[in-house]
């Protein structure tokens, strides 16, 4: 068993020795695999393993390198330890590729189980790339995007993100949205709200323009009105949890045109 991600290094050795280590590391195969099994399996619910984890490590290496870029944000592990850009984007991408991974326990507080599954292999992925005060930085960094990706507006827990490349991890988990997303709940008979939004989503596209105040644009293209459910219930509340609001521009389209059609356009 052998999962191969396509990352963009562009020059950040460090994510490129780790991500070298993620294709032979058992465990986290394994895991993922046991993800999907009780997901998809036993729950019916969507993807959590290998596919879904690359797309949202691919989305949040992206937003990221968009925000850095432009020089709109720095991240919080350079601001707070005086470590580098390439460090941000390998605890985006761990924490991207592991929020799941609790998973494998049950789906209700997964996030927290989530950071006790991945802390062992983050010390074997993070050997010999960083000496220990680092690998203790970035494992930090890590859980903490791990433990607050899920929004849980009505919870007395205080899962608040606190650092950017949290918000950023959080925002790349709902964006994996497109309608292939959903084709196994709908076709093992679930449907529901959730499974019927999801399957109206039929592209999302991430753009880096030129407008000063909102420099990422989210494109989302819906065959139908009820993608509205997975913008507003899902994708908003994680932007505005992000503290990174300010920089995105969310709009949504209907291309269908069979329905009778409730809204033309949608916008965050």
């Amino acid at each position: 068993m052998s999962y191969v991600f396509n990352i963009p290094y562009r020059g950040n050795m460090k994510l490129k020795q780790i991500m070298e280590k993620i294709k032979e590391d058992k465990k986290l195969h394994t895991c993922w695999k046991c993800s999907n099994v009780m997901a998809i399996e036993r729950m019916g619910y969507t993807d959590h393993g290998p596919t879904h984890v690359k797309i949202v490590s691919n989305i949040a290496l992206k937003l990221l390198r968009i925000l850095v870029d432009k020089k709109l944000i720095t991240p919080s592990v350079v601001e707070d330890y005086g470590m580098t850009n390439d460090d941000a984007e390998v605890i985006v991408v761990l924490g991207s590729i592991m929020h799941d991974l609790g998973m494998i326990v049950q789906r209700r507080d997964h996030e927290k189980y989530s950071t006790f599954i991945a802390y062992d292999i983050l010390q074997n992925l993070l050997t010999p790339t960083y000496n220990q005060e680092e690998r203790v930085i970035i494992t930090s960094e890590v859980l903490h995007s791990i433990v607050c990706h899920e929004e849980k507006p009505s919870s007395n827990t205080d899962n608040r993100v606190l650092t950017k490349e949290a918000g950023v991890v959080g925002i790349a988990d709902a964006l994996d949205m497109e309608a292939g997303r959903a084709r196994i709940p709908f076709n093992s008979g679930k449907i529901d709200i959730h499974a019927v939004s999801a399957l109206s989503i039929e592209k999302v596209l991430i753009e880096a323009t030129e407008h000063a105040q909102k420099p990422i644009t989210i494109k989302i293209k819906m065959t139908n009105s009820a993608g509205v459910f997975q913008i507003d219930e899902l994708l908003k509340p994680r932007i505005i949890k992000s503290g990174l609001e300010k920089f995105f521009h969310v709009t949504a389209e209907i291309t269908g045109e069979k329905e009778n059609r409730i809204i033309e356009k949608f916008e965050i």
